[in-house]
């Protein structure tokens, strides 16, 4: 198992908070995603390593943006 965590600009709500969460859950290899809507933390735990242009396109498609650490 993998967990790597991904700042997230623009969530304001509990929607925002599932959309991310729906979309980047929907990943292959996704087995867990812990949004923390006060910091923008999202915690993705996956059965192997991301590859982070799936990650950012499936936070754009929930209609939000992925910070570059």
């Amino acid at each position: 198992m993998v967990t790597n965590t991904y700042r997230v600009q623009g969530m304001t709500c509990g929607h925002c908070v599932k959309s991310v969460s729906d979309e980047v859950g929907a990943l292959d290899g996704v087995d867990d995603v812990q949004v923390d809507l006060a910091t923008g933390e999202v915690a993705v735990t996956s059965s192997h390593p991301l590859d982070p242009a799936a990650v950012r396109a499936a936070v754009d498609e929930a209609g939000y943006e992925l910070v570059d650490a």
